[in-house]
Formats: C-alpha cells, structure tokens, sequence
C-alpha cells in the first residue's frame, strides 16, 4: 500500500542542493509532494519534504540513501499520515464564550430551566435550542472498514473522525463518531436507537453486508430522522455523477446503456440499484455471493457471471476488492470502466484506455465524500423526515452538473459543490413532500 513519509533533511544552504536531495529521493523511487521550508541560515537550511513510497520498508531504505549524501542529515523520518493523527482528528468547542457571571446565568442556572421547560412543552423546540437537529451521529461497528474488513470498532476510529472532520470543513454540520460494539443487528439497532434522540440524522458507516442492509432498513422505519449508510448510497451517488459523466462527454445517452456491476457488496448494491433508478437501459451484475445474488436479483439487478457481464455491458463498474480483476484482454473496444477498488483497482486505468477503452478511472478519482456531507445537509435543512431515491439522484445529477469539461467529477475540496448538492436535495425532499419546516434549525435552510 502506497505511503506518505516526510524527510527533515538539514543541507547546505547553497546553490543546486536541494536539486540533489530532489535527485536521489527519485533514484530512490519515491515520488515527492510537498516541500516546506522549516529555516534558513546562512550556512545550512532544514525542509521538510514529503514523498510517497510503496511501503515502509522502502521508506526506510530511502532514509539511507538521503543520509549517504555528503553534508545532508536526516533529522528525522515519520509516516504522514500516522503523524497527523496523534491526538485524534476532532473536538468539539463552545459556539458561546463564558466570560461574565451574566453570560453563566444565561447558559446555565438560572436561565437554562425556562429552556428545558419550553422542549418539555414543544419537543420539536429541541432543534432550535441545542445542537440536535444540525449534529449527525456516525455509527459503525468496524465489521467492514477499507480494504481491511472486520477490524472491530476502536480500530475503525481514524476513519469515523474523517467523516466528521467532512462535515465541519464542508457543510458547518458537527458530527459525532459513535462506536458500536455488537456485530449482531438487534443488538446494534438497540444501541443506535437508545442514542438517537440526541442526534437530528444517523450515518451508517463500515458494517459489513449483509447485516448493513438489515440495520439500515430497520433504523428507517424506527426513526422519523434520516438514515443512510454511506457505504451503500453516499458512493452510489459519485459513482453514479462518474457514469453520468462519462456519458456526456462520449455523446452516448445513460437510457442507452447497459450497466455492469461486478461485485454486489454494499457499494456496489447500491450503485447497481441507484443506476437502475437513474434510467439505465439496464443493470446486470454479478458477484459469487448467493445471498448477494438473491438480494440484488429482488431489488430488479439481473444477475449473470463474470465473463458475460464484461462482454454485455458498455459500461463497467468494478468494487470487488480484488485488485488486477480484470485482464486488458477482457476490455471490449469504446467501453467505459470504473474499477473503483482502493488503493490497487481491479485493472489500472491506463492499462484499461491502452486495451481500447474509450474511459477509465479508478477510485481515486470517485469520492464518496462528494456526497454524504451535501445530503444529509440538504435533508437537515429541510426536515426532511427520511432520505429518498429523488434525493439521491438529485445529489448525483447536482454532482454531475458541477464537473467542468476535463474532470470526471468535481473537486471534493470545493464547498461550493457541497451547498449545491445540499439545495438539489433538500429541493428533491419539498418535491416529494418529505420536507417539515417546524423542524428546521435556525439558521441552517438553505434557501
């Protein structure tokens, strides 16, 4: 798996040095990304240059090959990624500061009773006097995380705090991480429901299938909030912007094509099911699971093998967390593949174009954090009670709108595309009548 390590070299602060660092962390095969300058000093300087490697090993070897230049010392050498999350990812702070007796009267005793008493009265007050109804819990129970499958909750805390961390940075929404210990639905349905309460929308995150469509299914019909696992929807709906995409720009219109999902799993469930619903001539997939088979097949995906799948579709969708799935042999001249598992895809997408492929990408480029931060916005700052198939094809269709001319979607840095996503939502959520005012927080419609 590819890593991101950063070097402090100290050198020579002098003329053509740094081009020779440059120089041997290439001959070292490391690709580098970022340099910051720490310090100059008239003799000697300190930078710190991150570079990404195939792994530690090599990392490590790269040190070596930094440290034999003459004059250069490595200060020091660290993996990024496990660096920035010393501490955790997130924390939550005050939207009130508390300077005065007067401002503790206010937030507390006193003043806080005439508040309870009011929710006591009116519950739906709760959305205008706390946090509730713009913070979403994020659930999961570590059955299904990455590429690293059953690797238990605490383990699958990093991932959850980059979730949150999506909806601070792109919609103001808080989120909570919430860490369920029991791989059994009931169990795990009982947990989510004691907690809900606390919380204005529930995100379903890493639960391993077929148990996910189970949890999920049931919290819809407990809860009067909405409910999504990201895994199923929020991808299905950049894959869905990727496959809409790709049509445009090749002049070949969706109700004309024939969908292959390899690999039923949840995301690719969800992508076969959300395609399916977006007009598709047709969706076959295929997948070596019966129970994936079944579940598919009842919700209108028709099922075939793996061979005929890649010789009836025009467009592909690999997510079967098997990389090099698919052989350049098997690409039929004009087809479109997304072999969306990360980090090593199913078939490289050069690979794939140089097979006579008129598109390919691979999950890099489809994000599902182009999706659920936007959604659950717009289904927040609507009400909305429940989150639809109209919604989700209306972020998928604001997703591709939004893409420029030379992408395959849009930045998923942009808050922009976030908001917009957030109206066509909570626009598709009035249209179907999912929308209630009365428990929209103050501040948070969109329009």
């Amino acid at each position: 798996m590819p890593v991101d390590f950063v070097y402090r070299i100290e050198q020579p602060h002098r003329t053509g040095m740094l081009a020779r660092v440059c120089r041997a962390i290439a001959d070292g095969d490391g690709l580098i990304g970022d340099i910051a300058t720490v310090s100059i000093g008239p003799e000697r300087s300190i930078r710190e240059v991150s570079v990404e490697v195939r792994d530690v090993e090599q990392a490590h070897r790269l040190a070596e090959i930094l440290e034999s230049l003459d004059e250069v010392r490595v200060l020091d050498h660290h993996d990024r990624a496990i660096g920035r999350h010393v501490g955790g990812k997130i924390e939550v702070r005050p939207r009130i500061a508390i300077t005065s007796l007067q401002d503790l009267r206010d937030v507390y005793t006193p003043g806080v009773a005439r508040v309870c008493e009011s929710i006591r009265d009116d519950p739906s007050q709760a959305n205008r006097y706390t946090w509730i109804g713009r913070t979403v819990a994020i659930c999961t129970n570590g059955t299904r995380v990455l590429s690293l499958g059953d690797i238990g909750p605490l383990a699958a805390m990093p991932v959850m705090e980059a979730k949150a961390i999506f909806y601070g940075a792109f919609t103001g929404l808080n989120a909570v991480p919430l860490l369920i210990p029991h791989n059994d639905p009931d169990a795990f349905v009982r947990a989510v429901l004691d907690v809900a309460p606390s919380f204005g929308a529930i995100h379903l995150e890493d639960i391993r299938v077929p148990e996910c469509f189970e949890i999920e299914s049931r919290l819809v019909d407990a809860l009067d909030v909405p409910v999504m696992h990201d895994d199923v929807h929020g991808t299905a709906v950049a894959a869905l912007a990727a496959v809409m995409n790709a049509c445009t720009q090749l002049g070949r219109p969706l109700s004309e094509q024939t969908i292959g999902q390899i690999g039923l799993g949840a995301a690719g469930f969800g992508i076969a099911c959300l395609c399916n619903a977006a007009g598709a001539a047709r969706v076959v997939g295929c997948d070596p699971d019966r129970v994936a088979q079944t579940h598919a097949d009842a919700n209108g995906i028709e099922i075939d093998d793996f061979e005929a799948v890649m010789t009836r579709a025009n467009i592909i969708v690999a997510t079967t967390g098997k990389a090099g799935l698919i052989g350049s042999e098997m690409i039929r001249e004009g087809q479109v593949i997304f072999a969306l598992t990360n980090p090593y895809p199913e078939i490289e997408p050069q690979v794939a174009l140089r097979a006579g492929a008129a598109f390919a990408a691979d999950g890099a480029a489809v994000n599902n954090a182009l999706g659920f931060p936007g959604i659950f916005l717009g289904a927040l700052s609507c009400g909305a009670r429940t989150i639809s198939t109209g919604m989700k094809l209306a972020a998928a269709r604001a997703i591709a709108r939004l893409t420029r001319a030379s992408q395959l979607v849009p930045n998923p840095l942009d808050p922009d595309v976030h908001r917009e996503v957030a109206q066509a939502v909570a626009d598709a959520a009035r249209q179907e009548g999912l929308h209630r005012p009365d428990r929209v927080p103050p501040g948070l419609a969109l329009r």
